[in-house]
């Protein structure tokens, strides 16, 4: 029986593994992690991540094919095949930071791994890592091997948070790097392997170590810059009356371009985006490659203007300030159908409001308020804000309440805005929620998800991303 074990039980390493194992019912699978309440939360009937689908595959397979456990070394030890998706955040200070990846975990994991080895293994690199890790890791493994033959072979995940579990069924394309020796090829052709039980042969894609690993930051970063560019044409729109949906349906038509990726939005989070992006920033100019450093910088910066123009936006409509106003705040998650927040746009919008002193209400389906106010008092890199949007010390967060319910988080408020998707607030009672706010009624829609025209006829002012502003808008111009 071949043996997979993953290192690191987060928002990649949990799914994948829990797909394969269900997939590949002749492979027993572990995923470890050193973190006791992590794994005692998969072993559990509550999951440590929310994803749809994900709960049922795993009550499939977990006891029988898959286990989650802390004996990393021993896991490790019997693994034919070892999975490392550990986390590779970006550094925090010395050389690089705030651009370069920090490859201490995988570090550390190259080291345990060649510690405990006592039979040839195959090596994976699944968190998302700067081009030349593998060589690294690979001069780690070789160094430290003690006769003990060790293949790297890069294979980049591309799952979408919210769709994770269909794109590990009927991925678009699965990429295996290896090296172009005989035993790198071996080692591509057992991963392929596992991978063919279930993915047609045409949609697994081979190529070399370098070719994986920088296939995996320029996906990335081509994503985010559709959505860059549809969110610069959004502040277009406003200001000459265009509507962004419009334009976008129109762009999108164009068989070259395609429809994905171009909803005008307040802008995009996740863990990946702004990280790998930065990394790509890092290894051009490392590489003596500025012009495209600064080419590739500018798809952020877009994206941290669009965050600080629906602060503006909100503050200028209500009279130029939202000192002591409630807002509300419908939706914190980075994107609809996760609980997870890491680079929500929603963080820099609650600061920006805050550092205006407004009051907020705060209501998500999936993030804990724990999550939120843990969010909101983090000190980040002071790249990753305009100057405006820095940080709020964390005594500011005591002006910020979490609730359970979108209409308890606008009761008695000024003016409410959507950050996250999530398609219940297009069914809410607008009506109930506009009797219950002070007025005049404002809605911020920073992902278009409702009626503007419907909500204007119940008495809102409405401010939608991109599309012909509500004229009281107009008379309030937002100025960065």
């Amino acid at each position: 029986m071949v043996k997979i074990c993953c290192i690191g039980a987060g928002y990649v390493g949990g799914p994948t593994m829990a797909v394969i194992a269900l997939k590949c019912p002749s492979i027993e699978v572990a995923v470890v992690d050193i973190s006791k309440s992590r794994i005692a939360a998969w072993n559990s009937d509550q999951l440590p991540i929310y994803e749809p689908g994900l709960d049922g595959v795993v009550n499939q397979c977990r006891g029988k094919n898959l286990f989650f456990s802390t004996d990393v070394e021993k896991h490790v030890f019997e693994a034919d095949i070892v999975f490392v998706s550990v986390n590779t955040p970006t550094k925090t200070q010395g050389l690089g930071a705030g651009k370069a990846a920090d490859l201490t975990y995988w570090e550390s994991a190259a080291r345990m791994i060649a510690d405990v080895s006592k039979s040839d293994k195959i090596v994976v690199e699944k968190s998302t890592v700067p081009v030349k890790t593998a060589e690294a890791i690979e001069k780690i493994l070789t160094h430290n091997s003690k006769g003990i033959k060790f293949q790297i072979l890069s294979n980049p995940e591309f799952l979408a948070e919210g769709t994770a579990i269909q794109d590990l069924f009927k991925p678009d394309r699965v990429l295996i790097g290896g090296r172009e020796t005989p035993e790198g090829q071996k080692a591509i052709q057992a991963l392929k392997d596992v991978y063919s039980q279930w993915v047609p042969e045409e949609r697994i894609l081979t190529t070399n170590l370098w070719s994986a690993e920088l296939s995996k930051l320029a996906a990335n970063a081509f994503l985010a810059q559709r959505i860059s560019s549809v969110n610069a044409m959004s502040a277009l729109c406003e200001a000459t009356g265009a509507n962004v949906q419009q334009v976008s349906y129109s762009v999108g038509t164009d068989s070259r371009i395609g429809p994905k990726f171009l909803n005008a939005s307040v802008g995009f989070g996740g863990s990946c985006f702004q990280k790998d992006i930065l990394n790509l920033v890092y290894i051009c100019e490392c590489n003596g490659l500025p012009e495209v450093a600064e080419y590739w910088k500018q798809v952020i910066k877009i994206n941290d203007y669009q965050k600080s123009r629906f602060v503006n936006r909100v503050v200028s409509s209500m009279f130029n300030t939202v000192s002591n106003k409630k807002i509300a705040i419908l939706g914190f998650a980075f994107k609809k159908d996760t609980g997870d927040t890491r680079e929500t746009p929603a963080i820099d919008v609650c600061q920006g409001l805050l550092g205006d002193k407004a009051n907020l209400s705060i209501y998500d389906p999936q993030v804990t308020e724990d999550q939120i106010q843990r969010d909101l008092s983090m000190n980040k890199f002071d790249w990753d804000h305009p100057i405006h949007l820095q940080p709020t010390s964390p005594t500011t967060v005591k002006k910020v309440s979490v609730v359970w319910d979108a209409y308890e988080a606008t009761k008695d408020a000024h003016g409410l805005c959507i950050l996250t998707e999530w398609d219940e607030f297009k069914t809410l009672d607008y009506q109930k929620i506009f009797d219950n706010m002070q007025k005049p009624a404002f809605v911020f829609d920073g992902r278009n998800v409702v009626d503007a025209d419907k909500l204007r006829e119940i008495g809102f002012i409405v401010y939608s991303i991109g599309k012909p502003l509500d004229p009281w808008l107009k008379d309030m111009p937002a100025v960065a």
